[in-house]
């Protein structure tokens, strides 16, 4: 298969708008459609707009503060951390 007969590359959805946007070394907005579309992603991340949720736990569950870690580490020994 010659060069022109290769595919260009793999179309992947725009994580950003949803269009068609090839994915290869060509674009380099990969896997962004465009510019504007990466601009917007950047954007988001730096507004904190994507966030991760996290499920809420009981206290009992999780330390409340780092004292707690050095308190169950401590064993009743006087030295400190």
């Amino acid at each position: 298969m010659s060069e022109s007969e290769k595919p260009p590359g793999k179309m992947v959805k725009c994580p950003q708008c949803g269009k068609p946007s090839l994915y290869s070394p060509e674009n380099a907005f990969r896997p962004f459609c465009s510019e504007r579309c990466r601009l917007i992603d950047l954007g988001e991340w730096a507004s904190e707009g994507y966030r991760i949720p996290v499920s809420n736990q009981s206290s009992s569950d999780s330390l409340t503060s780092i004292d707690d870690a050095y308190d169950d580490e401590d064993d009743g020994n006087t030295h400190r951390h």
